[in-house]
């Protein structure tokens, strides 16, 4: 028994000075352990399922015993504490939260040192085969538990027991007999290394069939006992394979789980390409132009509707004949001028030119009128004219291209009976915002646009 014990003793050690020295020089495995520790997941069959288990405590016979025999001094709070059990498992986990397992162990029974209990002495071996209930998965708590984890486990196992001693009351040693029964136990743990983990296991026995009493006393075959043994150890768990992590630590996403997520994913894309960022009607997915001025109408593309092509939307135009050309001052006045002022500083209405000119084209006569009848109409505002050019040309050409054209709308505007004092002009130089390549693309950025200040 004593060299049993040191052998098993020279397992745990060899085990941990390995571990200890791969965790030393390997520090991906580090990274790795952190990756499990915080949100991240390690989706997909990426940790180990084979563990081996070493384990070491103490086991006690509760009943049957005969008369004057006992492990432990009832009154005595726990009955003290004696090295007999020892034992050895393998556990492969079928998915993270189901597995099986198979276990042996050597129980030396015998009267704790110092009991009142007559002497005895019986061997036990056993041999168990059972379910493994990782408890921290079923309760999806993983995430919080971290290094600490439980497994429930329970089974049937098949015994040989054999007294080693007479005793007053029999003269059975070396005599042995099969018993079998079912256990169940609980076992918290917690993670040292990757692959390396403490626990402390509390497992219950009941023999269904069994005919000697823990102290070595036979009884008759019609007359079957029903015993219970209780074991209590501190073990070591040891993953056996190539990943970085046993399945009972790592993150791991199962396959439902993941198709969920994937499902939830879809369902927020569909919900973010149906916002309608500028309440037009018209989903943002299928929106050309996604901020159109509210009120406006627009058409299935979400764009503003503007048939004569003059760059003000048909329902804006029929707003400013209403209250501006006509100053009719109607209750829709104060809406038509917020909107009007959107439309203006969001660029809706310019003057474009042609290339190398400082002149706006004839067709931009309609939106610089546009401006006019707007500052003649609100005297207590005032106007920013931003002159734009495109790629085509050499830096210092286009600020001072640039600069021209929002001076010669600043001339025009003025001509027309608008203070100089209530016009500001910008050169900005280039617009590298479209593709310098398109010539239809680059018209659209040789232009002035305003800022109602």
């Amino acid at each position: 028994m004593k060299n049993f014990l040191l052998l098993l003793i020279t397992l745990l050690s060899t085990t941990l000075t390995v571990e200890a020295q791969k965790k030393k020089d390997d520090k991906k495995s580090d990274k790795e352990l952190i990756a499990a520790e915080t949100d991240k997941e390690i989706v997909g069959d990426t940790y180990n399922r084979w563990s081996i288990e070493f384990d070491l405590g103490q086991s006690k016979g509760a009943k049957p015993y005969s008369d004057g025999y006992y492990a432990s001094d009832p009154d005595k709070f726990l009955g003290g504490f004696m090295l007999n059990h020892y034992g050895f498992g393998v556990r492969r986990m079928i998915s993270p939260k189901f597995g099986i397992k198979t276990h042996f162990s050597y129980d030396d029974i015998k009267n704790m040192p110092g009991s009142e209990s007559k002497p005895f002495k019986l061997q036990h071996l056993q041999l168990t085969f059972e379910g493994v209930v990782n408890a921290v998965r079923l309760f999806e708590i993983q995430d919080n538990a971290k290094r600490f984890g439980l497994l429930f486990h329970f089974g049937i196992q098949a015994s040989q027991m054999s007294p080693k001693m007479n005793t007053d009351v029999s003269n059975n040693k070396g005599k042995k007999e099969l018993n079998g029964g079912i256990l169940v136990g609980l076992t918290p743990a917690y993670r040292i290394f990757n692959n390396v983990s403490l626990y402390l296991d509390v497992t219950v026995n009941s023999n269904i069939r069994q005919h000697f009493t823990w102290d070595g006393a036979y009884s008759q075959r019609n007359n079957n006992l029903t015993g219970s043994l209780f074991e209590t150890s501190l073990g070591l768990s040891v993953a056996l394979g190539s990943k970085k992590m046993h399945g009972d630590w790592a993150l791991i996403q199962d396959k439902k789980d993941k198709e969920i997520d994937g499902l939830n994913k879809r369902v927020g894309e569909i919900e973010t390409l149906m916002n309608d960022s500028d309440k037009d009607g018209v989903p943002d997915y299928l929106d050309a132009e996604n901020n159109s001025i509210a009120g406006v109408a627009v058409d299935t593309k979400g764009i503003m509707v503007d048939k004569n092509n003059n760059g003000v939307p048909d329902e804006l135009e029929k707003y400013i004949d209403k209250t501006i050309t006509n100053n009719n001052n109607t209750n829709n006045s104060t809406i038509t001028t917020g909107m009007l002022e959107q439309l203006i500083n969001d660029g809706y209405v310019a003057a474009y030119f042609d290339v190398n000119s400082p002149q706006p084209t004839n067709a931009s006569s309609d939106n610089i009128g546009f401006i006019l009848n707007y500052l003649k109409n609100n005297p207590n505002k005032s106007v920013e004219i931003t002159g734009y050019a495109d790629e085509i040309g050499n830096t210092a050409y286009n600020n001072k291209i640039s600069t021209d054209r929002a001076q010669n709308v600043k001339t025009i505007l003025s001509k027309a009976g608008i203070s100089p004092s209530r016009l500001t002009i910008v050169g900005n130089g280039v617009d590298d915002s479209v593709d310098k390549n398109s010539e239809y693309a680059r018209r659209l950025v040789r232009k002035v646009v305003f800022k109602i200040k």
